[in-house]
């Protein structure tokens, strides 16, 4: 006899995009849910890879020959990040009359009352609200198996360099920071009176500009290797480095980077990239930090959080975000330390919180299922 009084599986999509750092704190929360789901990747079209599409719930920024397609049985429950990705789950909420429900990592553009869950680290100025959850760190960690094996495979081509051998990750440009030529020289000089003897391994990423790279092909130290990005190069040292270099050195716009280092417990520096914001951003920045530092609201700011709301609602003011924020928290933790003062001290790690956003995220599921 059937059991008709069985709940149903609940329908569970994870729609997410091409940035792997972005992808792997998605999936690291669909892994630790312990329920059956689906992955929908969607991918930008080329003037969107870089350039923002304006943000609506719409799937007209997505090259759709080459995303996975988005067709009913619409999912229960939407499991996202990012603005396009997020873009689309809009889209097949209003596909699914509604009914899907949307867990959100990172700050949404507008429309905050779409989502059920946002789950925000602390460089986004949320405000306080039952549908916000706030973190310190974001999610993403490093795959201790897949650096176990890569420590492996590139002990013995590491072995014979001078240590201790300092590891310097690099990013690219992203709001509000400026990467250029000039930036590189600095960080190149800030390096070498910081890390002194030893070894540099330096490795760029798929954001780092062309400038960049040229300004380091043409400094490199001569105690330094340089490894360029390239999207088919299976050569890439970055998980070999995680799990053998002494030190570390982190551009400051990088999150994932940052945070996977510090999960480690590896002695990390940061380089701050030279701060350039035009001033509608940094009004922007200040209203966020005003009203969505973390506090229960007060005083005035209870009389203009209903304007500033509105704001938010009607897209004329975003939701901030304050990279610097994550710098100052793992200073605060002794996490990391500035590149000029010098490394941190091993053996720290930042507080586990995925278990906080699990059960979050079970009871958006298991309100979508009623």
């Amino acid at each position: 006899m059937n059991d008709t009084s069985a709940e149903p599986t609940p329908r569970i999509w994870l729609v997410i995009g091409d940035k792997p750092g972005d992808n792997a704190q998605v999936e690291i929360i669909a892994e630790a849910l312990g329920l059956p789901y689906e992955v929908r990747r969607v991918l930008p079209r080329p003037e969107y890879v870089l350039g923002k599409p304006r943000f609506k719930a719409s799937l007209y920024h997505l090259d759709l020959q080459r995303s996975d397609p988005l067709e009913p049985p619409w999912p229960d429950m939407i499991l996202t990040i990012g603005r396009r990705p997020s873009m689309a789950a809009l889209w097949i909420q209003e596909q699914s009359g509604g009914h899907s429900r949307i867990v959100l990592l990172g700050r949404p553009k507008r429309w905050m009352e779409r989502f059920s869950l946002i789950v925000v680290p602390s460089q986004y100025r949320m405000p306080e609200d039952e549908r916000v959850l706030h973190l310190d760190f974001p999610l993403m960690r490093s795959n201790a198996a897949a650096i176990e094996e890569a420590a492996g495979a590139w002990r013995e081509r590491l072995a014979d360099l001078p240590r201790p051998l300092t590891a310097v990750f690099i990013g690219g440009q992203t709001k509000p920071f400026r990467f250029d030529a000039e930036t590189a020289r600095h960080l190149l000089d800030s390096v070498r009176a910081t890390a002194g003897d030893g070894f540099l391994y330096l490795s760029t990423s798929r954001r780092t500009p062309p400038a960049v790279i040229e300004t380091l092909k043409a400094q490199l130290p001569a105690n330094g290797r340089l490894y360029c990005w390239t999207p088919d190069n299976t050569d890439n040292p970055y998980l070999g480095l995680l799990g053998l270099a002494d030190r570390f050195v982190v551009t400051g716009d990088s999150m994932s980077m940052m945070i996977e280092v510090a999960r480690l417990g590896k002695p990390l520096a940061i380089y701050a990239l030279p701060y350039q914001k035009g001033l509608a951003g940094r009004l922007q920045l200040l209203l966020g930090n005003w009203l969505h530092g973390g506090a229960a609201p007060s005083g005035v700011n209870r009389l203009l959080l209903p304007l500033a709301r509105a704001l938010y609602r009607l897209g004329l003011v975003r939701y901030s975000r304050d990279l610097t924020a994550v710098h100052r928290l793992l200073y605060e933790k002794r996490l990391a330390a500035p590149l000029e003062q010098g490394f941190s001290a091993p053996g720290g790690q930042p507080a586990d919180e995925l278990q906080r956003v699990v059960g979050r995220v079970r009871a958006v599921v298991e309100s979508s299922a009623r």
